[in-house]
C-alpha cells in the first residue's frame, strides 16, 4: 500500500476495530467467553430483536449494547472480567485480523502516521492490544464500583457521533495533511465524514451514500 505523506505533516489514520480490522464482532466473542452460561441466555432473550434490527439497518446497536452490558456485568467482579480480557487480547485478537487490514494499518504507522482506534468495543481487551502495536485508542468502557462492574457504562458509547467527538477532542485535525477512514457500518458514518480519504468494507468511497 503506498500513501503519499506531505513531508511537513504527518498523516491520520482512524480504524473502527470490530468488522474492519476483524473478521468478525469481537465484542459478541468476548461476551460469549466472559459471560456466564445464564447470563449470556438472558441477555440474548431480551436482546435477540433488537440485534436482528440492528443487523438490517434499523436500529443502532446502542440500546442492545447496554441491555447486554447490564445484564452480563452487573455485580461482576472487575479482576476476574480483567483476567479474561487479558488473555482474549493476546490470544483471540490476533486470530481475528483481516491480513489486508493489518497491511493497511502498518503502513500508515511504518511512514510516521497518528494512528488511532476508534471503536464501541470495551477498553478492557483493546487497550492491551492497541498498547502492544503502538496504536492511541478511543473506545467504550464499563463502570466501576468497589472492585465490581455496576453494569452501566462510563460514560457515552464510543460509536456514531461519539466517535467524531473523541477525536475532535483529541487532535487539531488541521494538522495533518489528510486524514484517512476504515469503517463498516453506519456506526462508522461520522467517522468517515471526517476524513479525507474513506474506506468502507475495504473499498475507498467518495461520499457518504454507500453508508
Amino acid at each position: 500500500m503506498t500513501i503519499g505523506v506531505p513531508k511537513e505533516r504527518p498523516n491520520l489514520a482512524l480504524f473502527d476495530f470490530d468488522g474492519t480490522i476483524t473478521t468478525q464482532d469481537a465484542y459478541g466473542i468476548f461476551v460469549g467467553l466472559v459471560m456466564p452460561r445464564w447470563r449470556l441466555c438472558l441477555a440474548l432473550t431480551f436482546t435477540w430483536p433488537l440485534i436482528i434490527a440492528y443487523r438490517a439497518g434499523w436500529l443502532s446497536g446502542i440500546t442492545g449494547r447496554r441491555l447486554v452490558a447490564r445484564i452480563g456485568f452487573y455485580h461482576a467482579r472487575c479482576a476476574v472480567v480483567e483476567a479474561v480480557a487479558q488473555r482474549f487480547a493476546e490470544v483471540n485478537i490476533p486470530a481475528l485480523i483481516r491480513p489486508e487490514m493489518w497491511e493497511k494499518l502498518s503502513a500508515h504507522l511504518a511512514q510516521g502516521d497518528q494512528v488511532a482506534v476508534v471503536s464501541g468495543s470495551f477498553d478492557l481487551y483493546l487497550q492491551p492490544w492497541c498498547k502492544k502495536h503502538g496504536l492511541q485508542l478511543f473506545c467504550s468502557s464499563l463502570e466501576r464500583s468497589g472492585g465490581r462492574f455496576t453494569g452501566n457504562y462510563a460514560g457515552f458509547q464510543c460509536v456514531g457521533a461519539e466517535k467524531a467527538r473523541r477525536v475532535r477532542a483529541h487532535f487539531d485535525l488541521d494538522q495533518f495533511a489528510e486524514i484517512y477512514a476504515y469503517g463498516d457500518t453506519p456506526d462508522d458514518r461520522e467517522l468517515l465524514a471526517m476524513a479525507h480519504r474513506k474506506f468502507y468494507r475495504g473499498i475507498e468511497i467518495n461520499d457518504l451514500a454507500s453508508v
